[in-house]
């Protein structure tokens, strides 16, 4: 019975609301905790970046050689992507020079680089194939870079464009919830919707994490990193413990 249920199921979550308010929160996090290690605690954004990113492999080694899905590892590991994304798109924007618009465009390619290859290896990019530790490399890969992407493109938006943060949160929560409707009206790929979905988060976590901690008279509450990253973090692992997490089904 065991081995028919391992077989039944992926070892990524079934996407429901509650994945999308985690992922909201998540990237949320993502964005005021890696701003805290590299700005507050004045680490900078490479050895931040460096930090991060063994905390990513660590986390990424352990979900993907556990033998089923665990809702714990896996909201670590997607909060793991998201700090290492604030920090290596604040490095390439900041430290690089390459400014927001290089690194929307040079991120965006990588993004779209790791699709590609993807599909073309295993022939699916869909979620509820994700069985396999060659697809789960491929998955926390692209995962990586639509986090960073994401955080690139949401400093872009409400900084260089001048569109603010409490705008620039309208802005992407427009555009998700036009792909909802598009997912209930439409054919389109399912699967393209998620992934387009799952990387309009990121920037909205973005604004939304910068609103929550950036000076009053630039247009932020002026919460504190700490803070905020501490009430984001407790409500996450609320909804982790208290409500009921599924594997998505595997594709047959």
């Amino acid at each position: 019975m065991n081995t028919t249920k391992g077989e039944l199921f992926s070892k990524v979550p079934e996407v429901t609301l509650i994945f999308w308010i985690m992922k909201i929160l998540a990237t949320t996090l993502g964005e005021i905790g890696g701003d805290a290690l590299s700005m507050s605690m004045n680490l900078g954004y490479l050895v931040s970046t460096g930090i991060f990113a063994i905390l990513f492999l660590i986390a990424v080694t352990i979900q993907i050689t556990a033998r089923k899905f665990h809702p714990t590892i896996y909201w670590l590991t997607i909060i793991a992507t998201t700090t290492i994304g604030t920090t290596m798109a604040d490095f390439a924007d900041r430290s690089l020079h390459i400014g927001y618009a290089g690194g929307t465009a040079l991120l965006f390619t990588l993004l779209m680089t790791s699709l590609f290859v993807w599909h073309r290896a295993l022939g699916s990019i869909a979620v509820n194939t994700v069985s396999s530790p060659k697809s789960e490399m491929f998955y926390w890969i692209t995962i990586m870079f639509s986090q960073t992407l994401g955080t690139a493109l949401g400093d872009w938006t409400a900084d260089t464009a001048g569109i603010g943060y409490v705008r620039g949160a309208m802005v992407f929560g427009g555009m998700l919830l036009v792909i909802a409707l598009l997912y209930y009206r439409s054919k389109i790929s399912r699967t393209g919707l998620f992934w387009a979905a799952f990387i309009l988060t990121r920037p909205l976590g973005a604004v939304v994490g910068d609103f929550l901690d950036k000076p009053i008279g630039k247009g932020g509450l002026e919460i504190g990193r700490f803070a905020a990253s501490g009430v984001i973090l407790a409500l996450i692992l609320v909804l982790v413990f208290v409500l009921p997490h599924r594997a998505a089904r595997k594709a047959h």
